[in-house]
C-alpha cells in the first residue's frame, strides 16, 4: 500500500465533481498537486498539502495521478504526456466514467511503463463527494486495487473492486443507464399526474411508500442543482453525464454486441429532459 508519509497525489479535473474530490483527499491528509484546464480552479485551492500547478506535465513527480476530467479525449490527452514521464511503480486513478475499451487500452500502456492502472469512476453527487463519501467503482489488477485502496478510501464510502480493466468503467455506464432510466421515468409519472391536477410534491410523497420509490424521485431536485453548477463553470451540455455518458452507453453496448434499446431512447431525449427542467426550475 501507499502512504501519505511518502506520497504525492496529483489531481486533474476540478470541476463539478473533481474539486470536492480534491477537497476530500487534502481532507484526509494527503499532499496533493493540482490542475485543472480553466485558469484560477486550481489556485483557489492553494493551502496547507495544496500545490497548484500550471500543466498536466507537472504532475509527473507524482506518485499517484487521479483524473477528473471530462471524457475519454481529455483522459487521453493527459496522459499522453504523463505516462512517459511517471516513475515505475507509480499509480494512476481514472476517475472519468471512459468506455471500457478506452480503460483497457490505458491500463496496458500504463503496464509497458511499470505503472498501475485502475479504472476508478464514481458515483454520487459533489456534496457526497466533500464527505469522502462516493461510491467507488474500480477495475484491475487485484493487487494494483489493494496498493490504491488507502487513496480510493479517503474519497469514498463504498469502495469496490469489480474485476479486471474496463470493469469500473462497465458498471459505471450500468449505474448511469439504470439511473437515468429512473430519472426518465419519473418525469414522465409526474407529467402525467399533472395532467390530472395532482402536484409534483404530492406525487413524490404519495410514492415515497410505494413500489415506484426511489432514489430519484426522493432526491427530486438535484439534477437541476448539478445543471446549474455545469452552467456556473461553463460546462457544455455535451459533456454532462445525461448527454455524454448516456452515448457512451450505446457505444460500449454496441462494442459489445448488447441491445440496448432503452439506452438508445434516453441517449436522444435524456439532455433535453434534464437542461429544460432546470431551467424552468429556476424560474420559480
Amino acid at each position: 500500500m501507499i502512504s501519505q508519509a511518502t506520497t504525492r497525489i496529483g489531481f486533474a479535473g476540478l470541476g463539478n465533481l473533481g474539486r470536492p474530490m480534491a477537497e476530500a483527499l487534502l481532507a484526509a491528509g494527503w499532499h496533493v498537486s493540482l490542475y485543472d484546464r480553466a485558469p484560477g480552479r486550481a489556485d483557489a485551492l492553494a493551502g496547507p498539502g495544496a500545490r497548484p500547478v500550471a500543466e498536466a506535465d507537472d504532475l509527473a513527480d507524482c506518485g499517484v495521478i487521479a483524473l477528473a476530467v471530462p471524457d475519454d479525449a481529455a483522459v487521453g490527452s493527459v496522459l499522453g504526456t504523463l505516462l512517459p514521464r511517471l516513475a515505475e511503480g507509480a499509480l494512476v486513478l481514472v476517475h472519468s466514467t471512459v468506455l471500457p475499451a478506452t480503460a483497457r487500452d490505458l491500463a496496458a500502456r500504463a503496464a509497458d511503463r511499470g505503472v498501475g492502472l485502475l479504472d476508478a469512476p464514481v458515483s454520487g453527487g459533489a456534496e457526497r463527494a466533500a464527505r469522502g463519501d462516493l461510491a467507488v467503482m474500480a477495475g484491475g489488477a487485484a493487487e494494483v486495487f489493494e496498493r490504491a485502496r488507502p487513496v480510493l478510501t479517503a474519497v469514498g464510502s463504498q469502495v469496490r473492486h469489480v474485476g479486471p480493466s474496463g470493469a469500473g468503467s462497465a458498471a459505471k455506464l450500468a449505474n448511469q443507464l439504470m439511473m437515468f432510466a429512473a430519472l426518465a421515468g419519473a418525469h414522465e409519472a409526474l407529467d402525467l399526474a399533472a395532467a390530472y391536477g395532482v402536484a409534483e410534491q404530492d406525487v413524490l410523497a404519495a410514492v415515497s411508500g410505494g413500489l415506484g420509490d426511489s432514489w430519484v424521485a426522493r432526491n427530486w431536485g438535484f439534477f437541476d442543482e448539478v445543471a446549474e453548477a455545469y452552467d456556473a463553470g461553463g460546462t457544455p451540455v455535451a459533456e454532462r453525464p445525461w448527454s455524454k455518458d448516456l452515448w457512451e452507453v450505446t457505444s460500449a453496448a454496441r462494442a459489445a454486441g448488447v441491445a440496448v434499446p432503452v439506452a438508445g431512447l434516453l441517449a436522444q431525449i435524456m439532455a433535453d429532459r434534464v437542461e429544460q427542467h432546470a431551467r424552468s426550475a429556476r424560474r420559480r
